[in-house]
């Protein structure tokens, strides 16, 4: 058997096809029009706020609303200088006013650059000046960044909106009186800058004239979080029609189209993006949105209220609802969730198996990145998910095992390489780097440009594919190679243990300068105790001796991505700063 065989179709769900081609040859804003023209009432967004005593109020913007609204955008971002091809970076958490400027950016024929908003300053401008964006759409909250890094960018054009623009009425009313100013959000904003709701008020009913085709640039979405490294992964209007449309092949319980969706994972990363705002627009779902979900009790409280049949989530998010004591003491009701896809770092058995019974949804894992925005493979609805498996390929995705040796050697089936893939939905490279560009994407035996992931993997004889680990995070212990995810994995089983990182560190030992040992970062459930001891014996009940970590730290929290991504080498960092200051002390 080879992996051009496909076996893994073999194991897809009924109903699910082995190919969707051939694939419409749209914008991606289409999805969003034809929503608008078939149910122009449906609610597109629900924003909600808890006040005191009333409970909980809502606000919708409607399909119809949406594409109006952006629509006007798209005008007045062109009438702004905006031209066919410019980037305009959107700087705000997930609200209602993302989605109009994501849709109003897309239609003016622009590039939407979406950046996190709680970067500081140094760091926004870095993403800013790389590529190059003349306007930005920023909520209020971030117009003093902005403005602070203005004058060493190209920006032009800033256009501002306030939270409260789409809150319920009477919510946003208390935020004017209690939250604006102390939370930051009134500003003193120059005369040269444009308040979003005045734009949409004086460009109310216009329609932009800019024609866009599926072969042009849609975003920028930048990676290299785990790397440090700053790249931008451009992808066509066709990559992300592509990849809609074979997750909607693929998500086949009829509960995942109606909605509504929940929207806490970021809008502005990869995932938020095209697998839960794109989609909700092709499903015609509502999405209920959580601007911080790092704030569990606001996901709650939104998942409690608003019943939503879809989650898309990453671990950090699921494993903290499964320890949260109101969650124990039944306060919640979840039971509306049929579905949960999790992505973006590996999924822990002990965290899928309480989610589900918590719930009685289905948690699966699945696996896609920032340059195949966004998914390759997802575990079945209904067939079998294997433990610690990212599933399988989905439609018209293509994967293959290479030597790590030389990145050209298809390996048999159950043997450890790199995951190679070719789909519809690649990139077309990253912005400005023709070299990393290069390494990334490499003609394969066919003639196709087959993307390099950097993940060691390996597929079973079903087809199901288990990401091993990072290249760049495998560690020599002993001469012998360890995976972190794989330790990671063991120590999260132990009961005391809410979440846990390992990383090969410089091994501190002065006989055996310049080699690696390995260190577990340990973030302990709440009253519960653990010691270092108790870590390294239950390790050492599962894992091979060289795989065990020696040493052990217990930590507050672990640092990761917006996304919960575990970040090592900020754990690295960690370990070296505290041995510097060690040796400093030593030596006064």
């Amino acid at each position: 058997m080879s992996y051009r065989d496909k076996p893994w179709t073999k194991k897809y769900d009924p109903g699910v096809p082995t190919t969707l081609q051939p694939y419409p040859s749209q914008p991606l804003f289409q999805f969003l029009r034809d929503t608008a023209q078939r149910t122009p009432n449906a609610p597109a967004v629900i924003s909600s706020a808890h006040l005191p005593i009333v409970g909980r109020q809502k606000a919708e913007l409607s399909f119809g609303d949406l594409d109006a609204q952006s629509d006007a955008l798209a005008v007045a971002l062109s009438d702004m200088g905006v031209k066919k091809g410019d980037r305009v970076a959107i700087v705000m958490p997930n609200c209602a006013q993302f989605l109009i400027a994501f849709y109003g950016i897309l239609k003016a024929g622009a590039i939407v650059c979406a950046t996190n908003p709680t970067f500081p300053g140094p760091k926004m401008l870095q993403q800013f000046k790389d590529c190059g964006a003349n306007t930005v759409i920023t909520l209020s909250l971030f117009y003093n960044t902005v403005k602070q890094i203005q004058k060493d960018t190209e920006i032009k054009n800033v256009i501002v909106t306030n939270i409260k623009d789409y809150l319920p009425p009477l919510a946003a009313l208390l935020f004017t009186l209690a939250k604006e100013k102390k939370d930051g959000h009134r500003i003193e904003m120059q005369a040269s800058d444009h308040n979003l709701r005045d734009v949409l008020k004086r460009y109310a009913g216009r329609k932009p004239t800019v024609e866009v085709s599926a072969s042009d640039t849609a975003i920028f979405q930048y990676t290299g979080g785990t790397t440090g490294g700053l790249k931008a992964a451009m992808a066509t209007h066709q990559a992300l029609v592509c990849n809609i449309l074979q997750i909607m092949a693929w998500l086949t319980d009829e509960s995942t189209k109606r909605g509504p969706y929940m929207a806490a994972i970021p809008l502005f990363h990869v995932f938020g993006m095209v697998a839960v705002l794109c989609y909700a627009s092709r499903t015609g779902a509502a999405l209920a949105v959580v601007p911080n979900p790092r704030d569990i009790k606001e996901v709650l409280e939104v998942l409690h209220t608003f019943k939503p049949t879809l989650f898309d989530g990453v671990p950090a998010m699921y494993n903290a609802i499964n320890n949260n004591p109101d969650v124990a003491a039944g306060k919640y009701d979840l039971r509306s969730i049929k579905v949960c896809i999790s992505g973006s770092a590996p999924l822990p058995p002990v965290t899928k198996r309480r989610f589900e019974e918590i719930t009685g949804g289905k948690l699966i894992e699945g696996y896609g990145m920032s340059e195949t925005p966004t998914a390759t493979h997802v575990n079945p609805i209904l067939g079998e998910n294997r433990t610690g498996s990212i599933g399988l390929p989905i439609p018209d995705v293509e994967c293959r095992i290479v030597s790590l040796d030389d990145g050209v050697t298809d390996l048999p089936v159950g043997e450890v390489g790199e995951l190679v893939i070719w789909s519809p939905n690649l990139m077309s490279g990253y912005y400005n780097l023709p070299t990393e560009t290069n390494n990334a994407l490499r003609p394969g035996p066919d003639g196709k440009k087959w993307l390099y992931t950097g993940d060691i993997a390996r597929m079973d004889e079903d087809g199901y594919f288990y990401i091993v680990d990072r290249k760049k995070d495998m560690a020599l212990i002993g001469g012998f190679n360890v995976y972190p995810n794989n330790v990671e994995k063991v120590i999260a089983e132990h009961p005391a243990v809410q979440e846990v990182g390992v990383a090969a560190i410089p091994h501190p030992d002065p006989d055996k300068v310049g080699q690696e040992a390995l260190k577990a970062w340990v973030v302990l459930k709440a009253g519960q105790q653990a010691t270092e001891q108790d870590i390294i014996d239950f390790a050492s009940k599962q894992l091979a001796r060289y795989e065990v970590p020696t040493r052990i730290q217990f930590v507050k929290e672990l640092p990761k991505t917006t996304v919960g991504k575990v970040l090592r080498r900020e754990l690295i960092q960690m370990e070296m700063q505290a041995s510097e200051q060690k040796a400093a002390e030593t030596t006064r």
